[in-house]
């Protein structure tokens, strides 16, 4: 059985302080859990509970608009929460980083985050998002490095998906042989 690597939160959090992040909005999200604790902590990063995805927009206008950087964290299921105010960032081409934990993927055990997990890269791309996807740990602070330089260097929507299996929900099948 392969094992998950938890570290990659820790990665992650140095890869956004790297980049210059220094606003973080999130709704609470078990994938995102260490990633949040780990920005909540720091003294140098704000760190915004949202209460709805589409919140983060404002968010991330506000802080560019301030002379910050921001990112915002979500679950698939919040995508389906931002598609009009997706329009504005593109329409008004200031910088969002995505930061995804998936839902609905394979394996999936609540039904209801199926629809949305599925459409999530398609409804993204929709609105000119330029989507990356992690589906390994180690994946995930290249594709958020380069996330980031695309989005702060072009002022542009960029979001990286972390797949389901990285975050730790599994199959049945995965579950089964435990």
């Amino acid at each position: 059985m392969k094992r998950i690597d938890h570290t990659w939160p820790d990665q992650l959090y140095k890869t956004l302080k790297d980049a210059g992040v220094r606003q973080v909005g999130y709704v609470p999200d078990a994938g995102h859990k260490r990633l949040i604790e780990l920005c909540l902590a720091d003294k140098d990063m704000r760190a915004v509970v949202l209460s709805t995805e589409a919140e983060g927009m404002g968010l991330a206008a506000g802080a560019w608009l301030g002379g910050q950087r921001s990112a915002l964290l979500m679950q698939s299921s919040g995508v389906g929460n931002c598609i009009n105010q997706l329009g504005t960032v593109r329409e008004c081409r200031f910088p969002l980083l995505m930061l995804v934990t998936m839902r609905g993927q394979k394996g999936e055990f609540n039904p209801w985050q199926v629809p949305m997990g599925q459409a999530t890269p398609a409804v993204l791309e929709a609105m000119g998002v330029v989507v990356d996807e992690a589906n390994t740990a180690e994946e995930i602070v290249p594709a958020v490095d380069a996330a980031a330089r695309i989005a702060f260097g072009s002022y542009q929507a960029a979001a990286v998906l972390i797949s389901q299996a990285v975050i730790g929900i599994k199959s049945f099948q995965d579950q089964a042989a435990r």
